[in-house]
């Protein structure tokens, strides 16, 4: 990866080949030959993801089934157990990141409300906010060791989850009590799937956002289907993932707001495509993002026609 011109990885923790969070989060000494490993490669560790152990936080009874897949045989088909192992493989997560240098981590919220999305039949009142409320209890224990370890936690905005969108995450925020490291991975592939509008977002949020991942996506609804998706596979439906420039995503746009916003984090390939090769869109993924990115002047275009005014010209030029 390193010769194709990437400067970092980001780490799936859920993967024992990449690392074993809890002897990350354990030992300083295990966490510095991580760094070594990677750096003797000419990159860095980004961040860690827990995407599927956050996802175990929170499971409606619906998907027990199916999210038993993310879980160790040990805690399978337990829930109760399966959540307390989620919890800790988090809290490990907030450790091993302080162990290893870094200041944010990626995961996924989880989802007791998901099934509810289409109101049909209507929601009845109080279930959002005792959805939230509860997706909250369960958080903040893990937002609060987080907080101790000096780590933003991160939660991808994405279909799926609780936190889904710019509304979502504003209820589980105040359900949070505004948890300072309640915050954000941007991913505008997935606003471009729901047909939000993922420049304004940035507008909205920039403060909070503290990682992105650079993915594409296009949506070409039809007479037969649109944002649902019909239940067709990926390369048939209207809103599918693509390589870096092949989809809709106006990465220019992005990158602009972010560099006007003044973010610090990387800019994360996260590749996903229903049709192009992954060497292909590996090979092509890092000179993509490269000239994307924006070194932000310091000085404004029109310096050069400064005439140093004081007050007094100042007040000579309006007439007072």
């Amino acid at each position: 990866m390193a010769d194709l011109g990437y400067k970092g990885v980001q780490l799936p923790t859920w993967d024992a080949r990449c690392i074993d969070l809890k002897k990350a989060a354990e030992s300083k000494t295990y966490a510095d030959e991580l760094t070594g490993i990677v750096r003797e490669s000419g990159m860095e560790i980004t961040e860690l993801s827990t995407h599927l152990q956050g996802q175990l936080v929170a499971v409606h009874p619906a998907y027990n089934e199916m999210f038993d897949g993310f879980a160790p045989d040990s805690v399978k088909g337990n829930p109760k157990a399966r959540t307390e192992w989620a919890v800790q493989q988090l809290k490990y997560a907030a450790k091993a990141s302080a162990n290893l240098g870094l200041n944010a981590h990626a995961t996924f919220s989880g989802a007791l409300l998901w099934p509810t999305m289409y109101p049909w039949p209507q929601r009845p009142a109080g279930l959002v906010e005792m959805g939230f409320k509860e997706l909250a209890e369960r958080w903040m224990p893990i937002l609060n060791v987080f907080d101790e370890n000096g780590v933003d936690l991160c939660y991808e905005i994405h279909p799926g989850e609780d936190i889904h969108d710019g509304i979502t995450y504003e209820r589980f925020l105040e359900a949070t009590g505004n948890h300072p490291r309640a915050n954000m991975l941007y991913d505008p592939s997935h606003y471009v799937l729901q047909q939000l509008d993922y420049l304004q977002f940035i507008d909205f949020y920039h403060d909070k956002i503290k990682m992105f991942h650079v993915k594409d996506a296009e949506f070409n609804p039809t007479g037969k289907s649109g944002v649902y998706g019909g239940y067709q596979d990926w390369v048939n439906r209207p809103g599918r993932f693509r390589s870096l420039g092949d989809g809709h995503v106006d990465f220019g746009g992005i990158f602009t707001k972010l560099a006007q916003y003044g973010y610090k984090g990387w800019a994360v390939l996260e590749w996903e495509c229903c049709i192009k090769h992954p060497e292909q869109g590996a090979a092509e993924g890092a000179p993509f993002i490269a000239s994307h990115m924006i070194r932000v002047t310091d000085k404004a275009f029109d310096d050069f026609a400064d005439s140093g005014a004081d007050e007094a010209a100042n007040r000579k030029i309006l007439g007072i």
